[in-house]
């Protein structure tokens, strides 16, 4: 069978997502099973991989699932532990008391800490965390998980220490030929080529990533605004891009000489330190703030199964003793999660797993408790004696957290095992490399020397489909590298795009938007966040892919000059129209009042 049928019939499976998902827009619990059933027919049917694989492929996707059940579970229990003994009362006021303006606080709750929580953590916690901060500060469930997952962009390829560079990256390249003889012809070593590629990496995001808060707030007002208008958005577009330099400059340099660890972790951290005293002095803040309308209008969709109300608890956390869970959460993962530390290999010696599912090739490795939700769990407890709590109040949140959980571990249980179906076809009786391979394989023969355009969707393409930035560069590093050496392109550079567009794809991938709702208290709704979604994924592999190709073909008059200036001056002209549009509406109101 040729190529181009081959790659036709591998898009079928990620279709079938899309097609029940987006355009049908079923819930994940309903569609997800029908995409199970469709990858594991083309798999059986048309590569020819052994039903023994198909099965376990399918069992290690389960055990996955189930880790990201624990995340999800100790996420939801931390806050309706904080919810029941009066600490999230007390955060909220303390975000009222930075700003009453509900785009700033998207920005610092979503941009700055979840880019610090996923410099520690990775596995999607952060938007398991920040979606259900948000919903409790008042925001939409709808709304808040959609913010939390824009952010799960940047700061993804160093998250979790560093994972999906030396982890991913490294694994993906590692014992090739091809990748060996590059390197000594560069007179290098293998480590210092990872930090090489981690710097590119860091400076390509930053390029994308200066926008994203200002994405994050035009979407949050055209989606959730009163007045349905990016307007509303864009009117903050000072502060916005403020954020943007204050997390991607110090992220940028740490990548650049200090490595691929801690980028997203201390830019998180810098960024907060800079942005929070200057939104109290007013720097770059308008002087109206913006705000959802009334809880009663909201529509019914934008509403979860999480709530919380906005009462005085009976007793009084101070701001210190309510944050106090969410330092302990930090310090927890940055201790169990750096090497220098002796917590990290003691954590990782706890391993469960089983080398031949079957009598096949694929097995599954998990390490318990070294999975982010573990953190969690203990905090929770931690909790329920730091903040002196009834038995009744956490027995209610555990209750609480379970029923959320149990509603979205059915999307969970078949949503990963497909992924798993699908990224294992390479053991196809017919000789025929994965499903993910085969269509790589397939666009590159389209896209020739114009691949850096196009290389950072490939990315996205694996996030998208293995939830994982880390399991993306596994999958397509060496691809990449080979198409960048066929095409005489730099291929650490041709890599780097890889591993930006593995991070976009994170704000769309199935078991990240599952994970996300379920903590927000909102299901059947995945569709509609990944059809928005869409829009700023779409901007972000775009924009990087031109980047890239102006990094790779200079500045002159190329195609990648005039992409790159048609963007910049597109979001110039916006944000003039959108400005003037603003103005002329305030001297309206002044006149009506």
């Amino acid at each position: 069978m040729s190529m181009g049928m081959l790659s036709l019939l591998a898009v079928v499976p990620i279709f079938s997502v899309f097609l029940f998902l987006v355009i049908l827009r079923w819930p994940a619990n309903k569609a997800m099973p029908l995409s199970l059933l469709i990858t594991a027919v083309m798999s059986y049917g048309v590569w020819k991989v052994p039903l023994t694989d198909i099965l376990a492929a399918s069992v290690k996707g389960v055990v996955s699932a189930l880790e990201v059940g624990v995340i999800v579970f100790g996420a939801i229990l931390l806050l309706n532990m904080l919810k029941e003994s009066g600490a999230v009362y007390t955060i909220r006021r303390g975000f009222m008391g930075i700003t009453p303006d509900r785009r700033i606080q998207a920005i610092i709750i979503a941009w700055f800490f979840g880019s610090f929580l996923e410099g520690a953590a990775g596995w999607g916690s952060p938007a398991t965390v920040i979606a259900p901060l948000l919903v409790a500060v008042g925001f939409p469930a709808l709304a808040s998980v959609m913010v939390a997952l824009i952010i799960q962009s940047t700061p993804v390829s160093f998250g979790a220490v560093g994972t999906p560079i030396l982890t991913g990256v490294g694994t993906g390249l590692n014992g090739s030929d091809l990748v060996d003889k590059h390197i000594t012809t560069l007179g290098t070593t293998y480590e210092r080529y990872l930090i090489d590629i981690g710097g590119q990496v860091a400076i390509i995001h930053s390029i994308a990533g200066i926008f994203i808060p200002l994405f994050l707030v035009a979407m949050l007002t055209k989606f959730f605004g009163e007045k349905k208008s990016f307007r509303e958005g864009f009117a903050v577009w000072k502060f916005a891009l403020f954020a943007g330099f204050s997390f991607t400059v110090p992220y940028m340099l740490v990548a650049v000489f200090l490595g691929p660890e801690f980028p997203s972790l201390i830019g998180g951290l810098v960024g907060l330190a800079i942005v929070i005293p200057a939104v109290k002095k007013g720097l770059f803040v308008p002087k109206e703030s913006w705000d959802f309308e009334h809880k009663e209008k909201w529509s019914k969709e934008w509403s979860g199964t999480l709530q919380i109300k906005n009462e005085k608890p009976s007793r009084f956390i101070s701001p210190l003793l309510a944050w106090v869970p969410y330092i302990i959460v930090a310090v927890l993962l940055v201790m169990t999660r750096v090497n220098f530390l002796p917590f990290s290999s003691w954590l990782k010696s706890w391993k469960v797993g089983v080398d031949h599912l079957f009598g096949s090739e694929i097995g599954f490795s998990t390490v318990p408790l070294n999975i982010p939700g573990v953190v969690f769990l203990l905090t929770s407890f931690i909790v329920f004696f730091l903040h002196k709590m009834e038995w009744k109040r956490a027995k209610k949140a555990i209750g609480e957290s379970g029923k959320t959980v149990s509603a979205a571990m059915v999307a969970l249980i078949f949503s990963v095992p497909m992924v798993q179906v699908f990224i294992n076809t390479g053991g196809s009786l017919e000789g025929y490399i994965s499903m993910p391979l085969t269509i790589a394989e397939g666009i590159s023969g389209v896209f020739n020397e114009n691949w850096p355009l196009i290389s950072p969707a490939i990315g996205a393409l694996g996030a998208f489909v293995a939830g994982s930035n880390t399991i993306s560069n596994m999958m397509f590093a060496l691809f990449q590298f080979g198409v960048a050496d066929n095409i005489g392109a730099t291929p650490s550079v041709i890599v780097a795009l890889q591993a930006v567009g593995g991070a976009a794809g994170n704000m769309i991938c199935v078991h990240n938007v599952v994970a996300a709702s379920a903590a927000a208290g909102l299901a059947g709704k995945e569709g509609s966040l990944i059809r928005k979604l869409l829009l700023p994924m779409t901007f972000y592999v775009f924009i990087t892919g031109v980047a890239g190709y102006m990094i790779l073909y200079g500045m002159g008059f190329n195609i990648g000059t005039l992409l790159f200036g048609g963007i910049v001056a597109g979001l110039i002209i916006t944000i003039i129209l959108q400005t003037r549009k603003t103005r002329v509406y305030e001297k309206e109101e002044r006149k009506s009042i």
